[in-house]
């Protein structure tokens, strides 16, 4: 029996398996199930994503962002302050504010 996957699934999985605490194994159903409970909270609340600016999915949602987005600031000015040589002399600045958050973005026509 073959299986069809689409391009998210395959992107899904590749997000799963690249993790580093993804086993080399699962033996099971129920330990597939035990790394995915541990997992998502740390994908959601924990891991940094470069596809909404360095923020998690959690801030985002919950509108945390421009808060993390002012202490960004805050500290990088602080930075560039104590160090300018370390930036060139070119002010640094964090990535722009994500405008939304997708699992899977809606195509509009």
């Amino acid at each position: 029996m073959s299986v069809t996957t689409t391009p998210i699934q395959e992107a899904q999985f590749k997000t799963l398996k690249y993790c580093p605490q993804f086993p080399e194994r699962v033996g099971s159903i129920q330990g597939a199930r035990s790394f995915c409970q541990d997992f998502f909270p740390w994908y959601n609340k924990e891991h940094y994503h470069s596809g909404i600016s360095l923020m998690t999915p959690e801030s985002v949602y919950r509108c945390m962002a421009e808060d993390v987005f002012r202490q960004r600031s805050i500290v990088l000015a602080e930075a560039y302050e104590k160090y300018p040589n370390r930036f060139k002399g070119i002010a640094p600045r964090p990535p722009a504010l994500p405008e939304a958050v997708w699992i899977n973005k809606p195509i509009f026509d």
